[in-house]
Formats: structure tokens, C-alpha cells, sequence
């Protein structure tokens, strides 16, 4: 290993230092927390600030505070499950178990007691049915509040659709100890309580999946770093690309510098950095040595986060593209020619972008509307080839009611430009018939599917009125993403009716449904732009929406936008328009 390699090993190695000893002070805190509620029947988020606030009025260390809580004996009597919901349990061939909620303050859920188990059951340290049955969840198995489980069964208990994770980065916290896992877990609202099963998954079910197999085939090497416990898995193809023998086993995260060429030891330094400081996916190129020659390689590498974006497993995609690279110089030709295609594309692009601003400017001041109070941000896409077709309307038309409506015109360009000024004019003169949004939504499908400029496009659309009297919104969906509402600090999504996307059909019939609303509610319209990421899927972003919005205030719409966009931070790849609806 040359000095320089050296000193970038000493670094990735520090990083992982301080991550761990992060981990150990979250793994304190976490049990600190769990017990803290079960003792006083809190919320976690309460039970957080009750420590919160010990630890400022004594002056002591949050750690410390937290260090000193001990865990709740088991409740005595623990709730009898009846006799046929143990029979269910026993016909279950996974772990499983019954839950029984606990209720707070305000007769809000705060936590299950586990009132039964089936004989399979094993949590992720391994303890069985006697350890378990009569316990307080959240004491426990803590981990529940960090991975979100603990709210999804809430949800499913208070009338929520069944719970389906296929795959959860799961970590558990006992003993001031992290125990990470991947779990598959499964929730039903069953009598007075939540039957819930889980399954560990092991290394396959972790790795083999569809795109897996297809990077196999393409020859493309797969590794995963567990930060917690140093644990490193290599794919076969990872030992044929860096010629390692695979009886030595894979390369530890902090020894990848000695395969690296001593003059690219800085392009994997930048690249560690981005994954284990910032916590972003992050790509690199660079040559490593090996028996027979130096290979040039490409990496793609990905951060797991915990819910507070802490790095706790590194994934990384390697592909060998040395001989790409030599074709590639062969074809200089090609490649201008691809520059000049993309100087025209490019060139359209900022047409586009002008033509958006002059359809659909940007506004920041928040707009009184009859019985609403209307905040509104469009944010587009910085990158102006991911421009795309997001639009609003709010108006209040002439028999009283107010038409409220956001929607998006697939694509990006000048097409998708031209696509949402179709359907936002269109819908602005259409609205005066006096028809309700189902019509309004199947005119626009029309309206699209028959323009014969356009080759099967599509847009989605929520469409609405709102009667400031009776306070009812009157609403339907083309395809596009749930409403949000926000009452009392809670915030959850509105169930819609269905309906295709607009253009997918030439006679497209929509649904209506009524949402009773009441002063003081706020509700978010939005496009996918808020909640898709790049590498996640799109329930992760719902989840972090509705976190964002739970705990924004909710007097200011326009503010409370602002709130919500810096919680779940700025996507940049493509357009952001959202609507905030306060109730008056």
C-alpha cells in the first residue's frame, strides 16, 4: 500500500469510527425512548421530548439522561387473546404475534402489548415466545419506532389497508446493542388488535431479485458493507473483476485503496466521502491493479440510511468497462455527433423552459380564495433537459364553488410543455359548464386522446370543488398521487377513487368522492416530482411526506409549503408544484 493510500484507509476508517460510535449513541437513545413511553403511555415523539427536557432542566448530558432509564417490568394482567386468534397464529409458518393496542393521551394509540405468539416466533435477537408475550412492543423490540413499523401498525389498526413490506432495513436495539437485519413483514387489523408476521431475510432473498439477476448476466459485480457490523458481501462476479481469490473473502471498506492505481486514489476517496459523510448515492471511474493488468472499473454506490440519514449499509455496483473504454476512443466520430444532437436538444429545452414561465410563472404570496386560503409553489426541474409538465388551477367560478386542480403531462420538453398547457386551458374553459370534476377529468382524456399531434401521451390529474358553505371538497383522480390532509397535527392520505391516467384510453369514465373538511385543515396537492427519489421507491417518499407534513405548523399554507419542501429536501431532477389548502 503506497502513503498515499495509506492515509485515504486511515480516513475511511475514521469515518466508519465516528458512524459507529453515532450508531451506539442512536441505540441509547432508542431504548431510552422506548421505555420512556411505555412508562408513562407517550408517543414516541413525546416520549423523546420528555428526555429532551429532563436533560435541559437538570443540566445533564441527553446521554447520560438517557444511559439511566431503565426498562418497565412486564404488565400485569397481560390482555388474553382469544382462543381462535391462537389458532391463526398457529397456523402461520413464520414468526407471528397478536398485538393489542395501548392507548395515550387523547385516546390516541401509542403502542401494542404483545399478547400472543405463535411457537415459531423469533425476533432478530433471537428471543422466542416467552420473552416476548406480555412485553410492551416498543420495549421490547425498539427498533419498531426508528424503522417506521410502529406507526404502519397504528395505521393498520385504526382502519389503514394491510401492512406488506417485502423488504425492510431493519435495526434493532437491545442491550445499547444494534442488531441489523432485512425483514419481509406482514400487518392485518384482526378482532380488538394487529396480527403481525416477519421473516429474516437471508442473503439471497436480499440480493437475488429481478435486476440483480440482470446485472449478473450483464457482468456486473455486486458488494454490500454493513457499517454496524463490519460485515462485507461480495458477489462471484466482484472476485473475478478485482482477481481476488475468493477463498481470501471480500476486501474490507476501508482496504479498497491498495487495489486502487496510486494516480486514482483520490477519484475513490471523493467517492467514499460522498457515501459515508453526505449519505448520497454517488458514481466513480477509476483503474485498480490486479495479476494480469490494470482494469479500468465503474462504480455506482449507494447508501441504506436509517430515518435520520444515518449511512448503515454501503451497497456498491461495479462493472468492468475497459473494454468499452477502448471502443469508445474508435468512436470520436459518433461522439461529436452525439454533441451536436444534444446542443439541439439542449437549445429546445430553453425554449421550453421560456414557454413554461410564460404558461405558468412561479408565485410565492399565498392567495384568498372564497372559504380557503391557498398557497401554491412550482419549483422546475434545475436541469432544464428534466423539464417537465407540471400545472395547477384555483379559481372560484361562478356558482360559488372554488375549482381547485393539479396534474402532470408525462415527458419532459417542449412535448410536455405543450402537452400541460392543453390540459391547464383546457380545463380553465371547461370548468365553466358547471360540470362536476369526473366530467371535467373524462372531457380532458378527450381532449388528449384525440389530439392528432400527440402519440400516446398521458397525464395525471386530481380535479375538485370545494363549497365554502358546507365546507365539502367534491373530487376525483386521474392517476395521480393522493391527496394529504393535515387535521389536528396528523397528517394522512385521502383515499381516491379510481380512475386511468388521462389519454391511456379513448373512453375513460371517472368517480367521484366527497371529503367533509373542517376549519383549521390543511390539504396538500402535489405531483410525483415531491415524492419520487432517485433509488427509492415511491412509499418510502409518501412516508416522508406525511412525516413532513405531521409536523410542519399548519396556519400559514404558503409556510407550511416552505416547511414541508426543507423537511423532505429539494428534488432537483424534475419539476416540484404543490398546493396547500387551509380551511377557513
Amino acid at each position: 500500500m503506497t502513503a498515499a493510500s495509506g492515509e485515504i484507509a486511515a480516513r475511511i476508517r475514521d469515518r466508519l469510527d465516528r458512524l459507529r460510535r453515532h450508531m451506539r449513541r442512536e441505540a441509547i437513545l432508542g431504548e431510552a425512548v422506548a421505555r420512556t413511553a411505555v412508562r408513562h403511555d407517550l408517543s414516541p415523539g413525546a416520549a423523546a421530548r420528555h428526555l429532551a427536557e429532563r436533560a435541559a432542566a437538570t443540566g445533564v448530558e441527553l446521554l447520560d439522561v438517557a444511559a439511566a432509564v431503565e426498562p418497565v417490568p412486564r404488565p400485569a394482567p397481560v390482555p388474553e387473546a382469544p382462543g381462535w386468534v391462537r389458532s391463526v397464529l398457529e397456523a402461520v409458518h413464520v414468526s407471528a404475534a397478536y398485538l393489542v393496542p395501548v392507548s395515550g393521551a387523547g385516546e390516541r394509540v401509542v403502542d401494542f402489548v404483545v399478547a400472543a405468539c405463535n411457537e415459531h416466533a423469533r425476533d432478530v435477537t433471537g428471543r422466542g415466545p416467552a420473552e416476548l408475550t406480555g412485553e410492551r412492543l416498543t420495549q421490547v423490540n425498539p427498533g419498531v419506532i426508528r424503522s417506521g413499523l410502529l406507526a404502519a401498525y397504528i395505521r393498520v389498526h385504526e382502519g389503514g389497508p394491510p401492512l406488506w413490506l417485502a423488504q425492510l432495513e431493519y435495526v434493532e436495539v437491545r442491550d445499547r446493542l444494534l442488531w441489523p437485519a432485512a425483514l419481509s413483514v406482514r400487518a392485518v387489523a384482526l378482532h380488538e388488535g394487529v396480527l403481525a408476521s416477519w421473516r429474516v431475510l437471508g442473503e439471497d432473498e436480499r440480493l437475488v431479485t429481478r435486476w440483480e439477476r440482470a446485472l449478473r448476466e450483464a457482468e456486473l459485480g455486486w458488494a454490500e458493507w454493513t457499517l454496524a457490523t463490519g460485515t462485507t458481501y461480495w458477489s462471484g462476479q466482484m472476485y473475478q473483476i478485482f482477481g481476488r481469490d475468493p477463498a481470501d473473502g471480500p476486501l474490507p471498506l476501508e482496504e479498497l485503496p491498495a487495489a486502487v492505481l496510486a494516480a486514482d486514489v483520490p477519484l475513490l476517496d471523493e467517492l467514499m466521502a460522498t457515501l459515508l459523510d453526505h449519505g448520497v448515492p454517488a458514481d466513480a471511474e477509476f483503474r485498480i491493479r490486479r495479476r494480469y493488468g490494470v482494469r479500468q472499473v465503474r462504480t455506482v454506490g449507494e447508501p441504506v440510511l436509517d430515518e435520520e440519514g444515518t449511512p448503515v449499509v454501503i451497497r456498491m455496483m461495479v462493472q468492468d468497462v475497459t473494454s468499452s473504454r477502448r471502443r469508445e476512443r474508435a468512436l470520436s466520430e459518433a461522439h461529436d455527433q452525439a454533441a451536436r444532437q444534444r446542443r439541439r436538444a439542449e437549445e429546445e429545452q430553453r425554449i421550453a423552459h421560456r414557454l413554461q414561465d410564460a404558461i405558468l410563472p412561479g408565485r410565492r404570496e399565498a392567495l384568498d380564495l372564497p372559504g380557503l386560503r391557498l398557497g401554491v409553489r412550482y419549483l422546475p426541474a434545475e436541469d432544464v433537459r428534466r423539464l417537465g409538465g407540471d400545472w395547477f388551477k384555483a379559481r372560484p367560478m361562478p356558482d360559488g364553488r372554488v375549482l381547485v386542480a393539479i396534474g402532470d403531462a408525462m415527458g419532459h420538453g417542449l412535448a410536455a410543455v405543450g402537452l400541460m398547457a392543453q390540459l391547464r386551458f383546457g380545463l380553465a374553459g371547461l370548468a365553466y359548464t358547471g360540470a362536476d370534476a369526473a366530467q371535467l377529468a373524462t372531457w380532458l382524456n378527450d381532449l388528449i386522446y384525440h389530439d392528432t399531434e400527440a402519440v400516446s401521451v398521458t397525464g395525471t390529474a386530481v380535479i375538485g370543488h370545494y363549497e365554502p358553505d358546507s365546507r365539502v371538497l367534491t373530487w376525483t383522480s386521474a392517476g395521480h398521487p393522493p391527496p394529504l390532509l393535515v387535521r389536528d397535527g396528523v397528517a394522512g392520505l385521502l383515499e381516491p377513487p379510481p380512475g386511468l391516467l388521462l389519454g391511456a384510453l379513448e373512453s375513460a369514465a371517472y368517480e367521484l368522492t366527497a371529503t367533509r373538511l373542517r376549519a383549521g385543515d390543511l390539504l396538500f396537492l402535489y405531483t410525483d416530482g415531491v415524492v419520487e427519489r432517485r433509488g427509492h421507491d415511491l412509499d418510502a417518499g409518501l412516508k416522508r411526506l406525511l412525516q413532513a407534513a405531521g409536523a410542519c405548523p399548519a396556519d400559514d399554507p404558503q409556510e407550511a409549503i416552505s416547511c414541508v419542501l426543507n423537511r423532505i429536501g429539494r428534488n432537483t431532477h424534475d419539476d416540484v408544484c404543490m398546493l396547500a389548502l387551509r380551511v377557513l
